[in-house]
This record gives C-alpha cells, sequence and structure tokens, in this order.
C-alpha cells in the first residue's frame, strides 16, 4: 500500500550514503557472453546492469561525453523540452535510471523551475558520482529500481529517462509502473538509442559502436563487457514505431516520437491520461 508522497520519497542523503565498496562485477561468465544474455533480457540482467553501474561510475560522465563527442548534452535537453515542465514549475519530477544525475541537475536549475526532482537509481555510486551536480534543495536521490517506485499514485507531474529504458528487466512493467506514479495529463519522456534506418548511416553506426566504443570505453573504464553490453542492449530494444506501441499499450496516449542525429537516438513521449 503506497503512502503519501511526502512519507514515501525515502531521500537518500548524499553526505550519509553508505560508505561500502562497489558490487563485484558478476564472477560467472565475466565475459561478451554474459553480457550478450543481459542485453538480450536474460534473468540475470538487473543483477548484471546494476554492477556494472557501480564499478564504471566513475569514469561514467567522461565517458558519455567523449563517446558521444557531447551531443549527449543537446539530446537531454531536447528530451528535459519535451517534458513540458512549464506547465507546471512548482511540479514534482521523476528522472528516471539518472545515473550522475545531468537530467536532474539540468531540470533543477533551469530559468522558471521552481519544483523538486526525485532521482532515481538502483546503483548508489552512479548517485555518489553525481552528488556535486545537485543543489539539495531541489533534487532527491532515491535508490530504487523503475520496477517499483517507491511513490504514490498519481503524485508526480512528468516522468523521463535518458538511455535507461533498455536497461529495464522488464520493459513494460516499467511502462506501466511510471504510469502509475504520474498525475493525469503529466507527461512521460523516454530518450534512448536507436538503430539508424539508412544504410550508410548503420554502417558506420555499428562500426563506431560495436568496434570503436568497446575498445575506449574498455580501456578507459577498466570494464570491456560493460562497453560490449551497450551496443547489444540497443540491438535488443524495440524499434520506434514498436516502442511508440508499447507505451500505448500501458497506457499512454498522444504518443509521439522524433529521430535525433541521423537516427543513432530518439526522443518518445506519452501522455498519462485518467
Amino acid at each position: 500500500m503506497c503512502l503519501p508522497l511526502a512519507a514515501r520519497i525515502a531521500r537518500v542523503e548524499l553526505s550519509a550514503m553508505r560508505s561500502t565498496s562497489p558490487a563485484p562485477m558478476p564472477a560467472v561468465r565475466r565475459d561478451d557472453a554474459l553480457a550478450g544474455e543481459a542485453a538480450a533480457g536474460g534473468p540475470a540482467k538487473r543483477d548484471f546492469v546494476r554492477a556494472v553501474f557501480e564499478q564504471i561510475a566513475p569514469s561514467y560522465d567522461l565517458l558519455n561525453h567523449l563517446l558521444s563527442l557531447n551531443v549527449d548534452r543537446r539530446w537531454r535537453r531536447l528530451a528535459i523540452a519535451a517534458l513540458g515542465w512549464r506547465r507546471a514549475p512548482a511540479g514534482t519530477y521523476l528522472d528516471l535510471c539518472a545515473g550522475t544525475l545531468d537530467v536532474s541537475a539540468t531540470l533543477a536549475r533551469a530559468p522558471g523551475f521552481g519544483g523538486r526532482v526525485i532521482a532515481a537509481h538502483f546503483a548508489e555510486a552512479m548517485l555518489r558520482a553525481g552528488r556535486t551536480k545537485v543543489h539539495p534543495q531541489a533534487t532527491f536521490p532515491v535508490l530504487a529500481d523503475v520496477l517499483a517506485l517507491p511513490l504514490a499514485a498519481g503524485t508526480v507531474a512528468g516522468a523521463i529517462v535518458a538511455f535507461g529504458a533498455r536497461n529495464l528487466a522488464d520493459l513494460d512493467a516499467g511502462l506501466r509502473e511510471v504510469r502509475r506514479v504520474l498525475a493525469p495529463g503529466a507527461r512521460f519522456v523516454i530518450l534512448e538509442f536507436t538503430t539508424p534506418r539508412s544504410a550508410v548511416v548503420r554502417a558506420l553506426y555499428h562500426l563506431y559502436f560495436h568496434r570503436v566504443l568497446p575498445l575506449v570505453g574498455g580501456a578507459i573504464s577498466g570494464h570491456r563487457s560493460a562497453y560490449r553490453y551497450l551496443p547489444q542492449s540497443v540491438a535488443h530494444f524495440p524499434a520506434e514505431e514498436e516502442l511508440a506501441a508499447r507505451m500505448r499499450s500501458a497506457g499512454f496516449t498522444s504518443v509521439s516520437a522524433r529521430s535525433l542525429t541521423c537516427g543513432i537516438a530518439a526522443i518518445h513521449v506519452g501522455t498519462r491520461t485518467p
């Protein structure tokens, strides 16, 4: 049974987070086979993804901006704009799979924003890595899984997930859970990698994603399997039309999709109606 929002936010005070060592990488088959199994949605996906994030958190921001040539910053700004937060600037917004809090920080310091951001992620090391980006009075980091959010139904003015939807152990269950916590009329925005439709762009994309990215990402982070998992998880993620259809099946309306940068990423937007 859900308690009122104020009682269920379960805010994690960054200064008081547990100072435990990061969870170890999975010991069994710590290789490309395990990454491929997790990307395909195997039973070990949640544990694999969480362990990966705990390990790569210190180099996560550097690699994100380096490997995307900083284009990821623009994508996040566009996704935040699609959230339509100006309709309720004092509302409570949810940043899912919040990582190192880039989206939360950008939204919280947007001119005119006077609400609060709940930043949910299930890997504590990621929240720790982003602690200096946010103001404690505007952003509330929470250790939580998208599949079981510690929030009452119909209490959130909007939700956004940037490059995290493909990491969910159960995408459809995640979509339904997000819809549950959204207030009527609130928007849900998904920013995610996609596979380009153009044959030429797709060939270059695959070359980069499957060759360059694992090499550079693995070398800097020290975890090759993490950057083998990334392109495989994108390959297994639904195409734009299918994701839009699954959002509708989860109860979202007015669903739209917008391709970004030659189709290598896309923004999906859906509205929670009564």
